[in-house]
Order: structure tokens, then C-alpha cells, then sequence
């Protein structure tokens, strides 16, 4: 099989070349110019330079893939602007899809996984959601805005022009290598430096093992069913449980402090009403708190019954994040110290 990544440098773009590396696969990634690729710097991989408006790079790497395995996407859900997030995630993946169906790419392409959210499921409190959940689009976020309709555009172009994709439906994912410190990363460095002066209370997330995402990437690209949609989760997890597991992992007291919700919407606003006067994006802001709030339980069987996935429990995920975070610090100060 020749598969390639685009997005292979990025925190679950990173564990899937990985994988697929492991797997004894011809692997090709595509990585913007100047990124960041320590995640893959010791794979042996076929790298093409290019964005996802570059459309000879991208024309290149997709030519011959048996697998396109798509990993791009802006987190970024504080903005206070939220055109980048439009553009990259909606507009860029609809430049990408237009590449793989030109008829010598589609010729080899049998399937293209594309990496989407758990946030494009319809979930409400006390129920438990599925893949069959459609979400109403009314009063979503911006940032959860862009990932529907970029899902949407999929399984258009799968109706459409015959494209053989796939979305999978990813949660918060923690573990090692997480190279770009992700927000939720941040989180674990924190509790596991001991330097975390809080939690917020209230606050519970889905969430998986970026390994195991990654494995699910992969066997969808082997079981996936076209045109489907796979919940990828193993349990939601409280923002305090988290940053407990951390702590313990490293050998630090986990953050005693809790806010309570109620001040974590005054917060929220106050962030928000700053972003206004100042111009400047503030990481907790009424949207970012709403996406934070949006959650209900979703169920994976789909997945484990269609794919045969079987995660690890995301508690072995978070100290191995922990492990990750402690280790480069101290890989940092000896290096210190030699120089």
C-alpha cells in the first residue's frame, strides 16, 4: 500500500505516519514549508513541501496513493476573527478534495480518510449520542461552524463525484509527542510541572489515546464502510481527572484550586469583552467555554464493531503525556548544562 499523509507533522497526523511506518506501508507526507517535523524526523518517509492551496504538490504526492489520509485542520476556536478557520478548514479541504478527484488520482485512490471532530455529532445532555446524531446548525460556534460543514463538503463530494472518503469523528486526544503543545497538552505540561494553579470545575470531555486515534485512522482505511462517519472516543474524562492523572504520573501534588463554572463564565466573558476593545484572540472566551460546556456521552460501537477498534484505556494516554512533558523538560536542562 502507498498512503499518504497531509498534515504528517501535526500532533495526530504525526502518530498516523507513525503507525503506518510501523505497518511496513510506503508512506509519503505532505508538510507545509518550514513546519515543524520532529515528530517524523527519524521515519524513513517520502516528503513533499507544500500547503493545501498548493495544488502541483499536492497533485504530485496524490498520485499512485492507494490510501489519502487527511490530518489538517485549525483549532483554533477563540478567535476572535474567524475567517482562518473558514479557510483552512472548509475552503482548504474543498481545494484538496478537487486534487483527489481528478481522474489519474481517483484512477489508484481507494480510500480518503478524513480527520473531522466529535463536535459535528448532535449530542444534548442526558442522552447518549451516535453517528446518526445530525447537529442542528443553530447557535454553533464558529469553530464548530467550520468543522460541519467541512464534514458536510466530504460527503458531498462522496454523493457527487464518487469519492471514497470517510470521516472520522475524533475526540480530545492526549499522549506523547505532542511536539506543537496543543491546548489540551498545555493542560497535562501543567499539572505534570506542578505549575497548573487550577482546574475548572464542571468541565468533562471525551477523550482518546492519540495512539489509538491513530489506529483507527488506519483501520478505517482497511474496514471503513464509504461514505460513513465513526465516533472515536473511549470515555469522557472531567478536567480535573485529568490534570490528577498528570500530576501523580510525574510525582507532583495535583492542583488543589477548582473554579467554580459560574466563574468560568464570568471569566469567559470577560475574555471575550477584551478580544473586543483590545483586537487580540483570548484563549477563554464565551466560545471557547461553549465548546468546552457542549458535551454529552457518545457511543464508539459503530467503530469497534465495524473497524475492530479496541482502545486503551485514555488514562494510560494522559501519564504517558505526563512521562513525555517531564522527560523533555529534563532533556532541555541537561542540555543547558553541557552548553
Amino acid at each position: 500500500m502507498t498512503a499518504l499523509v497531509i498534515g504528517g507533522n501535526g500532533y495526530l497526523g504525526s502518530h498516523v505516519v507513525r503507525r503506518l511506518v510501523e505497518d511496513g506501508q510506503e508512506v509519503r507526507v505532505m508538510v507545509r514549508a518550514g513546519a515543524n517535523t520532529i515528530g517524523i524526523d527519524d521515519l524513513e518517509v517520502t516528503r513533499f513541501v507544500g500547503d493545501i492551496w498548493d495544488d502541483e504538490v499536492l497533485h504530485e504526492a496524490m498520485v499512485g496513493c492507494d490510501v489519502v489520509y487527511y490530518c489538517v485542520v485549525d483549532t483554533r476556536g477563540w478567535l476572535k476573527d474567524p475567517a482562518p478557520l473558514f479557510r483552512t478548514n472548509v475552503e482548504g479541504t474543498r481545494n484538496v478534495l478537487e486534487v483527489a478527484c481528478r481522474p489519474d488520482v481517483a484512477a489508484s485512490l481507494e480510500r480518503f480518510v478524513f480527520t473531522s471532530s466529535y463536535a459535528t455529532v448532535g449530542r444534548k445532555r442526558g442522552r447518549v449520542a451516535t453517528e446518526d446524531d445530525v447537529i442542528v446548525d443553530r447557535g454553533l460556534t464558529s469553530y464548530v461552524r467550520s468543522r460541519v460543514q467541512a464534514e458536510n463538503l466530504v460527503m458531498e463530494y462522496v454523493r457527487d463525484r464518487g469519492l471514497p472518503a470517510i470521516a472520522m469523528c475524533v475526540s480530545t486526544t492526549y499522549g506523547a509527542g505532542d511536539w506543537g503543545r496543543t491546548p489540551h497538552g498545555a493542560i497535562i505540561a501543567g499539572a505534570a510541572f506542578g505549575k497548573l494553579p487550577f482546574v475548572m470545575g464542571g468541565v468533562e470531555l471525551e477523550a482518546v489515546g492519540v495512539d489509538d486515534a491513530a489506529k483507527a485512522l488506519v483501520l478505517a482505511a482497511e474496514k471503513g464502510r464509504v461514505g460513513q462517519r465513526y465516533l472515536i472516543s473511549e470515555k469522557m474524562i472531567s478536567n480535573a481527572e485529568v490534570a490528577r492523572i498528570a500530576a501523580e504520573a510525574a510525582g507532583v501534588p495535583a492542583p488543589t484550586r477548582s473554579i467554580p463554572l459560574a466563574l468560568a463564565w464570568v471569566m469567559a466573558v470577560l475574555g471575550s469583552a477584551k478580544a473586543r476593545l483590545t483586537g487580540t484572540d483570548e484563549k477563554l472566551s464565551i466560545d471557547s467555554l461553549r465548546l468546552m460546556r457542549a458535551e454529552a456521552p457518545v457511543d464508539c460501537t459503530k467503530a469497534r464493531r465495524e473497524l475492530g477498534w479496541h482502545p486503551r484505556p485514555v488514562e494510560e494516554s494522559i501519564r504517558e503525556a505526563a512521562k513525555f512533558w517531564v522527560g523533555l523538560r529534563e532533556a532541555k536542562r541537561r542540555s543547558k548544562q553541557a552548553g
